[in-house]
């Protein structure tokens, strides 16, 4: 398996977890959902929407959507350092393991797509 469909497969697992596991993905975020509506949003939102972009890089042949995923990856760990200055959260070892996670992803998600169109 390339790495392309290696972060591809990680970006649709987090989100099928995201979907049928909220509570444990919000818990494990740190986020505390405390409705229905809250949980909802945490199936759709940390779930629906990685579960599909995933599924469709790991299915498809475009290019672009392995370009996607990478973005997607890039984008979240450009917010998480930023994050840093922003939010002064208190990072924990699951924080930085989150940032390389991301960081490790959507550079090899990235490559992957520059390699389909070369």
């Amino acid at each position: 398996m390339n790495l392309g469909r290696v972060s591809a497969a990680a970006l649709m697992l987090s989100g099928l977890a995201g979907v049928l596991t909220p509570e444990k993905v919000a818990s494990a975020l740190d986020l505390t959902p405390s409705s229905g509506r809250g949980i909802a949003e945490t199936r759709a939102g940390l779930g629906g929407t990685y579960a599909a972009l995933g599924a469709w890089a790991l299915l498809s042949r475009r290019p672009a959507a392995h370009t996607a995923v990478g973005v997607m990856w890039l984008g979240a760990a450009t917010a998480r350092l930023s994050a840093l200055v922003v939010d002064d959260p208190e990072p924990d070892t699951t924080y930085w393991a989150y940032l390389a996670a991301e960081l490790g992803f959507g550079a090899a998600a990235i490559i992957a797509g520059m390699r389909r169109t070369s």
